[in-house]
């Protein structure tokens, strides 16, 4: 994980993502206890560009899965517990908390909500053109989903 500050993550969206706000509904992402609004999207040559809201339940999961572009989140509640293929905590991110995953196969993850409050996370997705928001993955034999 690289951790990157609220106004980078801001700069990238604003420059990126000019057309203005589209409220809609968003596939849920694979897991459980978790939703999802596309906030804005926009293509720029070969890629796309999605800003989109997640809200994690407590007890919730994302699902094993991983992303064919690079993505940049900030969290703007709760605390997300992020884990990788290899089972271990590779970050615990609290409300104010900036952080991105890279693209691929090679780095499926799962997130979390291990507390008592929703988490909600503002998400930006950075893909190759045409490419889902994510790419489900079995476990990697972790004990927990």
């Amino acid at each position: 994980m690289h951790r990157i500050t609220r106004g980078a993550l801001t700069a990238v969206a604003a420059g990126g993502l000019a057309i203005g706000l589209l409220p809609s509904a968003a596939d849920a992402t694979p897991g459980s206890g978790v939703t999802g609004t596309i906030l804005s999207q926009s293509t720029i040559g070969r890629t796309d560009y999605v800003l989109r809201e997640i809200t994690i339940q407590p007890g919730g999961t994302t699902g094993w899965h991983f992303h064919d572009g690079t993505l940049y989140a900030f969290v703007k509640a709760g605390t997300l517990t992020h884990s990788d293929h290899d089972c271990k905590t590779d970050g615990v991110y609290r409300a104010g908390a900036a952080f991105t995953e890279p693209s691929g196969a090679d780095h499926v993850h799962v997130g979390r909500n291990l507390g008592s409050k929703p988490i909600v996370l503002e998400v930006l997705y950075v893909l190759p053109h045409g490419k889902p928001l994510s790419e489900d993955a079995p476990n990697p034999g972790c004990s927990f989903q």
